[in-house]
């Protein structure tokens, strides 16, 4: 799993909740057109996670899930959650899964995904930081939530 990058992730999460759900012609729980208030979470989690990935690419530092951090970034969305880009993905995430009808099964493979991200990539990146900043990402920590 330590090749596999998080927006590929992503991509085959929401591909496992769209054939899983009208492949297997899963109960849906939102109907229409209440299913459309997914929208507005799946572009603000994708806007959440492009702001966080815009801020990294402005400070010129790794935004590789799995290479050597080289600045500890703690400013603009970094002030609010540790993980921008993480929360941005399960945000959208549980947008899709209202969008397809908001299935068990959808809702479900959301949880799967968060606890997948926060167990393995960023406990992985978390450790990576600690090992790089030390006190100063310590203390990152305590003023920032890992989540929000």
């Amino acid at each position: 799993m330590r090749k596999l990058l998080p927006p590929i992730l992503f991509v085959m999460f929401i591909a496992a909740m769209c054939v899983i759900c009208w492949a297997l012609g899963m109960n849906h729980l939102i109907p229409t057109p209440y299913h459309v208030a997914g929208l507005p979470l799946l572009l603000g989690g994708l806007a959440l996670a492009a702001t966080g990935k815009k801020v990294f690419r402005q400070r010129n530092t790794n935004i590789m899930t799995f290479g050597q951090p080289d600045v500890l970034v703690t400013d603009g969305i970094f002030q609010y959650t540790r993980n921008p880009m993480y929360l941005g993905f399960c945000i959208a995430l549980t947008g899709v899964a209202i969008l397809i009808g908001g299935s068990i099964i959808a809702l479900l493979l959301t949880a799967l995904f968060l606890w997948i991200t926060d167990r393995w990539y960023i406990a992985f990146e978390e450790q990576m930081m600690r090992n790089t900043f030390g006190a100063e990402y310590d203390a990152y920590c305590q003023k920032v939530r890992r989540w929000i």
